[in-house]
């Protein structure tokens, strides 16, 4: 949920994600929102990211997408959902099916179905896809930038979890979620007599994440935690496969500090080795070790990111959200001169709303990519959203 209409809706996605520990009566819901973005490029990213502002998206070769300003218009941010709950023996039954239409993956541009969550959770249990365990969707601030800061950590993914403490503002949940792994084939041309392009992901065990969360009347701290197992191996020659395995781990602190009656702070801290992937933006979990050379290893990446943000009510139909962030990673000798090395994010936005179900707002924003080999592009923009939120309960 990359939108201040995603944070709108947190509080129920929280409850659903939650367990339930007193019997809800039966309910059905259909929510969502209808979008429509008007983004002002100065100069130009990825065209298959042009949406949204997303720091890995922009080049550092001057002319590589073609020439600067481009006008952008877009419904992809749209959104619709159902979800509900049904009493089940001593407990509640919920669940949610909610989809958008940013297109990702080999979608990537389309304006297409994508499923957000999917999901359902009965008393301690939740199996499905939504929010990872290593992530606060708390801090994510009042943006109508679709990706939002890219220094914190942010994925929706298939898990099975287990909430074995829910009791007094605290809170503490264990998963077993999807393994992941972005490969960097880096400066290889031979790996031991294999192509590294040939090389793919070998996820043997499920990560492991650990959440735990204080709230209380000034806000919340959580603390999040991952173990991975990462893995890659060769696909071209069955009878020698070449194996490379190596411990991915992650640590994330964020803490949303509530100022006055509904102003906030909310701050993130994330650091580890091969978590890329957990990542909102940048970085990949593994990479050569040296270049070029037929025994070397591939190894976790390590990175850190910080994003720290101020959502500010001015009252009670203006608004307004201001903040940066950045994730940074440490290349391995393995790595392209053109690899991913930081990526730094600042937005800035205006926020009406003038009767309720309806928003605009406007929002200013920069972005910057630094390379392994120094080289950097930066970009800035300016996007005008409106949106109207629809939904009914049953």
């Amino acid at each position: 949920m990359r939108t201040v209409t995603a944070i709108a809706c947190a509080a129920a996605i929280a409850s659903l994600a939650a367990p339930t520990y007193a019997q809800d009566a039966k309910s059905f819901e259909v929510y969502g929102f209808a979008q429509a973005d008007y983004i002002q490029d100065f100069k130009r990213v990825d065209p298959a990211w042009q949406d949204s502002l997303r720091p890995s998206k922009i080049p550092t070769t001057d002319g590589l997408y073609g020439s600067d300003g481009q006008a952008i218009l877009s419904i992809k941010q749209s959104r619709f959902g159902v979800r509900g709950s049904n009493p089940v023996g001593d407990d509640t039954f919920k669940f949610q099916f909610e989809f958008d239409l940013y297109g990702v993956g080999v979608d990537a541009g389309q304006t297409t179905m994508r499923v957000r969550h999917v999901y359902g959770s009965w008393g301690n249990w939740l199996a499905g896809q939504t929010n990872t365990l290593f992530m606060d969707i708390d801090i994510f601030p009042n943006t109508i930038d679709y990706w939002g800061p890219n220094g914190m950590a942010f994925v929706r993914t298939p898990q099975i979890r287990w909430t074995p403490i829910h009791s007094g503002g605290n809170t503490f949940a264990v998963a077993i979620e999807k393994p992941g792994n972005d490969i960097d084939v880096g400066q290889f041309s031979r790996y031991e007599d294999q192509g590294l392009a040939n090389f793919q992901p070998n996820n043997e065990i499920p990560d492991i994440t650990a959440q735990y969360r204080m709230a209380q009347d000034w806000g919340h701290l959580q603390i999040a935690g991952i173990l991975r197992k990462l893995g890659v191996e060769n696909t071209i020659n069955p009878a020698n496969i070449v194996k490379r395995d190596d411990t991915g781990w992650g640590v994330d602190v964020t803490a949303s500090i509530k100022v006055g009656e509904r102003d906030k702070v909310l701050l993130g801290f994330v650091t580890g080795a091969g978590i890329a992937t957990f990542m909102n933006d940048g970085g990949v979990d593994m990479a050569p070790t040296t270049p070029i050379q037929a025994t070397t290893d591939a190894k976790a990446v390590d990175l850190t990111g910080v994003s720290a943000y101020f959502d500010h009510y001015w009252n009670t139909k203006w608004s307004s959200s201001i903040g940066y962030s950045y994730d940074e990673v440490d290349n391995l000798a393995g790595q392209n001169g053109s690899a991913f090395k930081k990526g730094e994010y600042f937005s800035a936005n205006i926020l009406h709303t003038p009767a309720e179900n309806i928003l605009i707002g406007a929002e200013i924003l920069w972005g910057k990519r630094e390379d392994f080999n120094g080289n950097s592009g930066d970009d800035s923009r300016i996007q005008f959203s409106l949106k109207y939120n629809f939904g009914a309960k049953f």
